[in-house]
């Protein structure tokens, strides 16, 4: 039986340019000078799980410019069902799913609300103050968690996340059944259920030989995969099993031409059905945002990713002779420090100071209805166009299960089995068609190099309303906060003890 496991990223995986192989007793990335006599230099050579010198995809460490190449859709599905069926073997094959979770009910808004914020990924405080992260989170979700329930009320009384997943999973299982690659397809949440740890418990049950990791994330991003990677990497760790189980990650698939076409595809129906002249149109891509230090100092991949994400599609479209103008910008900020820009909300009343009438929203880096589609777009975007003298408003559905979708990473996943328990070099430089296939922790290495601090985003001051006046702000706040914090929970006093917020420390 064969076992998928799900992730959201990149494209198909090259093929191995040598085939030299020799046991060892250690776990982790070997450089052999012996197979590097038959790679180039740009080209590196690390050891699975198993104890086997695998040799990686080709990927030059070279930056190319952009112009270098045609702007196209860079990645194709092109199985081959003989050799899968050789490679599968004997193997049990798992498909890991990697998502965000959502609360299935109001009740579980402030839990996991907690759970979110008490991630270090999503909340990352000096190393002197990290025993905080429980108590900050533990504040700030209380604060939030009224807000929040009432959005998640407007839009049923909870997430439907899971249910969503949970069919994803159901039909990508259905899609490698009709590919000829019998697999189990598992969910992983990483703030709600099912937890990550659940369905490796799951796997180990299976008795998984071989896991693909698929987060359903398209475009890479330090608080998204890397968070999951990074839970993940800590899990494998800490089991044997899983430290001999060979496993591949697809870190980001936002390239691939089944995902391209399948928003290209929604993109056009919307545009035909809902707008009497759909030609003057514009069409609105909007993405979760990430703040800014994340991708300025700690080289977080996820602006490039998403750029180029958006210049595909449109690409694409205008294959298709849609030529309408289009614009990205990022939703979902939270706190008071600099994110990712244009903000969504400060774009749309622009385009209706501009005189846009025509708007279709785009949740480009979704692919599941959720609190950000649902409530965030449909509700507050929509409000706000209106009132911002915007005349006619369209959404484009998330991807859900849309039959395109679906196979495309079928493919994805058939196309890396040969690769599992091999390491590709991150293509993050090089923007080549290939996929950067590896091990949890050589992709985190590939991706976050900087993880365990994140450097200050600025390093002067500035006078006035400036991005480093509104970086200082932030820095003031939050000290005074975690001074706050440091108070209550040395003394066991306070207002926040006195209204509740705090009563785990009563």
């Amino acid at each position: 039986m064969v076992l998928v496991l799900l992730w959201c990223h990149h494209g198909p995986l090259p093929r191995p340019t040598c085939t030299s192989q020799r046991s060892h007793h250690n776990c982790g990335v070997q450089l052999e000078a012996c197979v590097r006599k038959c790679l180039p230099r740009n080209c590196v050579v690390a050891r699975s799980s198993s104890g086997w010198l695998q040799a990686p995809s080709l990927v030059s460490k070279q930056p190319l410019k952009k112009a270098s190449f045609p702007l196209k859709a860079l990645v194709t599905s092109q199985t081959q069902d003989v050799s899968t069926t050789l490679l599968i073997g004997e193997e049990k094959i798992g498909v890991l799913l990697l998502n965000l979770g959502g609360p299935e009910t109001l009740d579980d808004v402030q839990p996991f609300l907690f759970n979110l914020f008490a991630d270090p990924d999503i909340i990352r405080l000096p190393r002197l103050f990290r025993f905080l992260q429980g108590p900050l989170a533990q504040f700030i979700s209380v604060l939030r968690a009224p807000k929040s329930k009432e959005g998640y009320a407007s839009i049923g009384g909870g997430s439907p996340l899971r249910r969503i997943t949970d069919a994803q999973a159901e039909e990508l299982r259905k899609s490698l059944c009709a590919k000829n690659v019998p697999a189990k397809v598992y969910v992983g949440m990483r703030y709600w259920h099912p937890f990550t740890e659940e369905a490796i418990v799951q796997i180990k049950r299976d008795g998984i030989t071989k896991l693909v990791v698929l987060p359903l994330y398209p475009q890479f991003s330090i608080s998204t995969s890397g968070s999951s990677l990074r839970l993940l990497e800590s899990i494998f760790r800490e089991d044997e099993y899983l430290v001999n189980m060979q496993h591949t990650v697809i870190p980001s698939w936002y390239q691939r031409e089944g995902y391209i076409k399948a928003m290209a595809n929604l993109i056009e129906n919307e545009l035909k059905k809902r707008f009497d002249c759909p030609e003057k149109v514009m069409i609105f891509f909007s993405a979760h945002g990430v703040p800014l230090a994340y991708v300025e100092e700690a080289g977080d991949p996820y602006k490039a990713e998403m750029e180029e994400c958006v210049d595909l599609i449109m690409e694409e479209l205008e294959n298709r002779r849609i030529t309408n103008a289009y614009t990205l910008a990022y939703q979902s900020r939270v706190g008071p420090v600099e994110w990712l820009k244009p903000y969504t909300d400060d774009t749309i009343i622009e385009l209706g100071q501009k005189g846009i009438k025509s708007l279709l929203a785009v949740p480009i880096s979704f692919v599941s209805e959720h609190i950000e589609t649902l409530e965030e777009i449909d509700v507050e975007y929509k409000e706000l166009a209106l009132k911002s003298g915007i005349e006619e408003w369209g959404r484009v559905p998330a991807l859900g299960c849309e039959p395109t979708f679906i196979s495309d990473l079928a493919d994805a996943v058939i196309e890396s089995l040969p690769y599992v328990g091999a390491m590709a070099v991150s293509n993050l430089e090089a923007r080549q068609s290939l996929v950067p296939l590896g091990s949890v922790e050589e992709l985190l290495a590939a991706y976050d190099s900087q993880r365990r601090e994140l450097p200050p985003p600025v390093t002067m001051w500035e006078w006035g309303w400036t991005k480093s006046a509104e970086t200082w702000n932030g820095r003031a706040a939050m000290l005074a906060v975690l001074v706050l914090l440091v108070w209550e929970v040395t003394t066991g006093e306070g207002f926040l003890h006195q209204w509740g917020i705090l009563p785990l420390f009563q």
